[in-house]
């Protein structure tokens, strides 16, 4: 039996010699003591202090939502390591080694600061560990590829977890594009990108995923509206009358919340309101309901006022830009990223439509379903929340028919949308008749902005929605 080192049990002395060559108990004992050597497994594992990355935004803490390890777990690369909350979104967290978790940093709910240990990882130190580091990476390509890029300038920002990600799908960064910080490729972007491959709607909806709703007639027998009219009910919250006050520290959403409308408080506002007739639009969404759900998907109204918004922005693209903050530049933005509010168990959060500008109405509704779904589960990514140009909040859902809304920075405007009401107006010989109306506010951002454009634009928004038919001449 050969081995490298060889531990006494009564003084800890080690043999240092290459090989010692054991042929017998006996050779291996001492006169004086008359106790055995016994052999000592000597581990070649290296301790990995795992550090929580940027995770963009400027990001600079988080909260431990849930950790799905335990001290002593094996791990594997991409295996989830725990899910944290900035005050934008959810993210998990996932492993950049194969190894054995050997200590957690961090308890549930502690504050987690990016660039410090999170856990600490036992990796086989014979397999080298990878940086944590963003990597710039240029991808195999030909001379002439190479000869354009050195041209362009092009770099790949990318986490070694990415680019692994990337090389078993055989993707080329260079052919992604990053939605992360100073353009940085995220996990998101490669799946997107295998979805946009595939034929997949962009970000992917899976229809197993999607419930058809059931129509009101299957599900109940029909009613007069006069019984069917809703009564607000009181939200049942745990009554406490202990007598102390109770103070909590300001997290998650609440805490955005906080910084945002902070610096938005700064902006001078402008507000324009005014009343649209969707009688039509009315009459058209019943139409479309059916084939829509034929297809899985909930046709709401929210998708034709996101896309009439999207064609008022190309006429007045003042309104899809953003001011620097020493309100010397104005930088009006290529797509129409359009935020729509959404009142969670979270809070209040804001996910954007991607690229509206590009997109069908029957686009918008999938991929509201996809963002709706995924906020009532509090699982919305950093991508779905960052990066709006534009908003709409649909206070109606609610019950509200006016509101003040408040630009959400960067942005430079805000639409806030009342609830759909039946209400007398007359047509142009004189005469009486039911409409549907509905209610909007405008904010602007007055220091760019003046009273005449918003006004403009919420004419032409107003007239694709009152004559939905004339929204087809725009479609592209």
């Amino acid at each position: 039996v050969c081995i490298h080192r060889v531990r006494s049990c009564s003084n800890i002395r080690f043999i240092k010699s290459k090989y010692v060559c054991v042929f017998d108990k006996s050779a291996l004992k001492f006169s004086h003591q008359q106790r055995l050597f016994r052999t000592s497994a000597v581990s070649c594992g290296q301790i990995v202090q795992f550090k929580l990355s940027d995770i963009g935004e400027g990001i600079t803490e988080v909260t431990v939502k849930e950790w799905y390890i335990k001290e002593g777990d094996s791990v594997s690369q991409f295996d989830s390591i725990c899910e944290v909350q900035s005050d934008k979104a959810s993210v998990t967290i996932t492993s950049r080694y194969d190894g054995v978790i050997r200590k957690l940093h961090y308890s549930i709910d502690d504050i987690a600061f990016v660039g410090k240990p999170l856990v600490d990882i036992e990796i086989d130190a014979s397999k080298g560990v990878a940086p944590e580091e963003d990597v710039v990476e240029t991808p195999p390509m030909s001379h002439e590829e190479h000869t354009h890029q050195e041209i362009k300038g092009h770099k790949t920002l990318a986490t070694p977890a990415v680019r692994r990600l990337a090389m078993e799908n055989n993707i080329k960064l260079s052919e992604v594009v990053g939605t992360g910080k100073d353009n940085r490729i995220l996990k998101e972007d490669i799946l997107n990108y295998l979805a946009k491959q595939t034929g997949a709607i962009l970000p992917p909806s899976p229809k197993a995923e999607i419930v058809p709703p059931v129509r009101k007639a299957e599900a109940v027998p029909a009613v007069s509206k006069d019984k069917t009219r809703k009564i607000p009910v009181p939200v049942s919250r745990p009554i406490a009358f202990s007598g102390k006050d109770k103070t909590e520290p300001v997290t998650g959403f609440q805490k955005a919340m906080v910084k945002t409308m902070s610096a938005a408080l700064k902006i001078p506002h402008f507000g324009y309101s005014d009343e649209i007739d969707l009688t039509h639009l009315v009459q058209l969404r019943e139409e479309l309901k059916p084939l829509a759900e034929i297809r899985g998907v909930k046709l709401s109204f929210m998708p034709f006022f996101i896309k009439a918004a999207s064609l008022g922005l190309l006429q007045y693209p003042i309104l899809n830009a953003s001011l620097d903050e020493n309100c010397q530049n104005v930088t009006y933005k290529a797509s129409h990223n359009i935020g729509v509010a959404m009142d969670t168990e979270q809070g209040l959060i804001v996910p954007n439509v991607k690229n509206v500008q590009v997109c069908s109405v029957f686009d918008i509704a999938v991929e509201l379903n996809r963002l709706q779904s995924l906020g009532s589960a509090g699982q919305l990514g950093t991508s779905d929340l960052t990066g709006g140009t534009f908003t709409l909040s649909n206070i109606g859902t609610i019950g509200g028919t006016y509101a003040k809304p408040v630009i959400l920075p960067p942005e430079v405007a805000i639409g806030a949308l009342g609830k759909i009401q039946v209400l007398p107006r007359f047509n142009g010989k004189g005469e009486v008749f039911k409409a549907q109306i509905m209610n909007v506010s405008w904010s602007a951002d007055h220091r760019i902005i003046d009273g005449a454009t918003m006004a403009r634009f919420s004419n032409l928004w107003k007239s694709y929605l009152e004559n939905p038919a004339s929204m087809l001449l725009d479609l592209k």
